[in-house]
């Protein structure tokens, strides 16, 4: 196994840390490592708790090396929360040589996030929807054609800065390196979206457990991003606050036993609630866990609705919605989502993987396998001589090479 075919995923979430080791192989990847931590030190998907965070990273890492037998250098780590925007722009520039070049490209998306920021705010992604070339639009790659004027069209992703050198400092404490910092519900998107939903429009909703994540895709490109403040945690706290149990029964109870559709409760469904204070544990109809969460749930999609019909492109959206992250496991999520989106829904699987791909296939490990796919493309372009030393192997010199090619590249 040659240390350039291995790629590692680093997903913070407000719940959990997640790691995970991709190998490159020739039709794709194969998962060969995987590690999760509980994460106490993140809020609503931005680091409140350096020492937690870092503990949680340790933790989740270490068991994704011994699966991988490999120790993971560099990684390539999702990011969200309420800080994150994003916007759509457009960049201009001149074609140098009467044909369209790389370079050209790369002036002409420079250009695009050439827009005045605050000082605590930076790009974190340019991504590409549409090439013009002389006033011919519709073009995915303008390399080799002529003109004289190049345009392009572009969704910017900006985030706090804070939040971004936090979440580096946290992995630099555990001596890892960062590739690139990666929006999570796009490393989401690529994990568990078809090309043809993305072109004939498609939605992404991303339910962590501190916020929910949007993405929408209309002819195979990125026009909209947004990150709504309510997540899986403020069902279990609901849980919580209703049956009067406390929150780690309350997680149980909700995971084990929760819906989020009390018409697809029986009538004689019983839950065994404890109860705090010492006091004995009840029991109790199932159906109130549903009252209690439906209405929840309906918020987040009623939410989400309004930043679509918002946008404009509510009715763009032939492949509907797929649904992603761990509180989207819930019995009844999808029909509701059909309910209030009026769209047909679907839950993400990740996709396009071997190796543990039964292990990985689930809505919860969908930003974490989407950040190694994410992660395995760009090396793809500029390969690195190394981004993970298997076991045995020395550091030494190895790091300074590593730190100088990301400085270099990135």
């Amino acid at each position: 196994m040659a240390d350039n075919e291995l790629v590692a995923g680093l997903d913070l979430g407000t719940t959990k840390v997640c790691a995970i080791v991709g190998e490159r192989v020739d039709d794709g990847i194969d998962i060969i490592g995987i590690g999760t931590a509980p994460s106490k030190g993140l809020k609503k998907g931005v680091v409140v708790n350096i020492e937690s965070t870092v503990q949680a990273i340790r933790t989740a890492v270490a068991q994704a090396e011994t699966m991988a037998g490999c120790e993971i250098g560099t990684v390539y780590a999702g990011i969200t929360g309420n800080h994150v925007r994003g916007f759509n722009q457009e960049g201009v520039a001149a074609i140098a040589e009467r044909e369209v070049t790389e370079e050209d490209v790369e002036r002409v998306l420079e250009q695009s996030r050439a827009i005045p920021l605050p000082s605590d705010r930076q790009v974190l992604h340019v991504l590409p929807q549409e090439y013009i070339v002389d006033e011919q639009d519709g073009i995915i790659e303008p390399v080799g054609m002529n003109g004289v004027r190049l345009e392009a069209r572009v969704h910017l992703v900006t985030a706090a800065s804070a939040s971004v050198q936090n979440v580096i400092k946290c992995t630099s404490r555990c001596d890892l390196d960062v590739a690139e910092i990666v929006l999570g519900p796009l490393a989401s998107a690529d994990a568990i979206l078809s090309p043809d939903e993305k072109e004939i429009g498609v939605a992404v909703i991303d339910i962590g457990g501190g916020t929910t994540d949007v993405i929408v895709y209309v002819d195979g490109a990125a026009v909209h991003t947004s990150v709504i403040p309510v997540g899986g945690l403020n069902l279990t706290n609901d849980v919580a606050t209703g049956l009067r149990t406390p929150m780690a029964e309350a997680e149980r109870i909700k995971i084990k036993y929760g819906c989020s559709s009390s018409h697809m409760i029986e009538q004689d469904e019983t839950i065994e609630v404890p109860s705090v204070g010492g006091r004995a544990a009840r029991v109790l109809p199932r159906d109130i866990l549903a009252q209690i969460l439906e209405p929840r749930v309906e918020e987040v999609f009623s939410a989400v609705q309004q930043v679509l019909a918002e946008t404009g492109y509510l009715e763009m959206l032939a492949s509907g919605a797929v649904l992603c992250g761990g509180a989207t496991l819930l019995d009844g999520m999808p029909e509701l989502a059909e309910q209030v989106l009026g769209l047909p829904v679907r839950r993400g699987m990740p996709q396009g993987v071997g190796g543990l791909a039964d292990v990985v296939r689930s809505p919860t490990y969908a930003t974490a396998v989407g950040l190694v796919k994410y992660g395995a493309e760009q090396m793809g372009r500029a390969v690195p001589e190394e981004v993970i030393v298997p076991v045995g192997a020395t550091r030494g010199g190895l790091g300074a090479r590593i730190g100088g090619w990301f400085r270099d590249v990135f």
